[in-house]
């Protein structure tokens, strides 16, 4: 059978990256997206999917998913355009494709109610068994609140640990010489959809420009592990237009 790559990784060793935010969305689905700021902030979201043969031609799912309930399709994207599940997703969601393996979601008017986490998925009909096979992504949680960080002229690294278990987790910030804790946020740990045990956890710092080259260090202590990365020599972002729904 074909092995397409919206299916999650089954390696279980804890792993940690850290990374500069707009990479983050560019590269990292999964992750928490961007949003434009204003009164009606928007958010999206990508699916990147290699090796799924006419990309433009395929349909692309998109589900939601909130504590204690099923996944929810809100739409899904093929070549004659976008359907929806419910005539209100209409003005709430969108979706678009670009190039041979970008599927994009937008989430208009943004509020607590639109927290959870949203999968992209492909249905590839498997010809040996004549039965259709849905490849799920890994997900990307959504969090809001009344909270938005300017990122104009400041600098914010997002720190992501994956694959431990149990849930219980300390992640800092820190500098040369104390740990950090003014602008800094800490994300809820979360599970993937895919039935395992393992976590997931986010945190960022926001420090202004003028300091893009101080280092400083993301460090996380779980059970008997513990590790640290620094932010030297990372790529900074510089006079953004955009906010972070936080």
């Amino acid at each position: 059978a074909a092995d397409f790559p919206l299916r999650a990784d089954t390696n279980k060793s804890l792993r940690m990256l850290l990374l500069p935010l707009l990479a983050l969305a560019a590269a990292w689905s999964r992750m928490f997206p961007l949003s434009s700021g204003g009164k009606h902030p928007v958010t999206s979201m990508d699916c990147m999917a290699e090796g799924i043969p006419d990309f433009q031609y395929a349909e692309i799912h998109w589900y939601r998913q909130v504590p204690t309930k099923a996944p929810e399709r809100v739409l899904y994207i093929g070549v004659h355009g976008v359907s929806y599940d419910h005539h209100s997703y209409r003005t709430k969601y969108s979706s678009s494709k670009k190039g041979t393996n970008v599927c994009t979601l937008t989430i208009n008017d943004i509020n607590s109610n639109d927290e959870g986490t949203y999968y992209c998925a492909y249905w590839h009909f498997h010809r040996t068994s004549t039965t259709w096979i849905k490849y799920f992504g890994t997900g990307t949680k959504l969090i809001v609140s009344s909270k938005i960080i300017q990122l104009e002229n400041q600098t914010t690294y997002v720190c992501l640990i994956e694959k431990f278990y149990p849930e219980v987790i300390r992640v800092t910030w820190t500098d040369d010489e104390k740990e950090v804790t003014d602008n800094v946020v800490k994300g809820d740990a979360w599970q993937s959809a895919k039935g395992d045990d393992d976590y997931s956890i986010a945190s960022w710092l926001t420090v202004p420009a003028e300091n893009k080259d101080k280092k400083y260090y993301c460090k996380y202590e779980h059970e008997e592990q513990q590790a640290s990365l620094s932010t030297q020599g990372m790529f900074h972002l510089l006079k953004m237009d955009f906010d972070l729904l936080l």
